[in-house]
């Protein structure tokens, strides 16, 4: 019998497989990107961000509303007025936090600009109720600001 053999145990070549297997999912989750975007990670972000946009509005103590604590929700951004003008590329919305911007997720909604009153409920139009729609692909979820300014998720009914 030969002392020195040539080449793996079997056992050897399982453990190298199953760290290559490791190793390489996940280098692929890295790459996977914006392209799959969940539209349910953007629906939370709007929540929060309307809802600091309410605070902001009944914290401001001012009598009439201005572009600073109004709404707006048009292709691609949401968030307050001034900071979606200001934030016109995804670079600059990293600057500001009452701003979401994500490529390819669309944006609608029944109603845009929205103002709040100094208790945080919507005005004019958007009195009623407004609903907002994420959509990425065949994922779709919705944002709902209520009559009296509740903000969840859903569609308003």
């Amino acid at each position: 019998m030969r002392g020195n053999r040539l080449g793996f145990t079997l056992i050897e070549l399982i453990v190298v497989i199953i760290l290559i297997g490791i190793v390489s999912s996940y280098a692929a989750s890295r790459y996977v990107g914006v392209g799959s975007f969940s539209t349910y990670a953007a629906q939370e972000q709007a929540i929060s961000i309307i809802r600091q946009l309410q605070v902001y509005r009944m914290q401001s103590n001012v009598s009439s509303a201005n572009t600073s604590f109004q709404l707006t929700v048009s292709d691609g951004c949401i968030g307050s007025t001034e900071g979606c003008a200001a934030a016109s590329s995804p670079e600059k919305a990293n600057e500001r936090g009452d701003v979401m911007r994500i490529d390819g997720v669309t944006v609608t909604s029944t109603t845009s600009p929205i103002d709040f009153d100094l208790l945080g409920n919507p005005l004019n139009a958007a009195s009623a109720g407004v609903s907002i729609n994420l959509t990425n692909g065949s994922e779709t979820t919705s944002v709902c600001i209520n009559s009296q300014g509740y903000v969840r998720r859903g569609a308003c009914l």
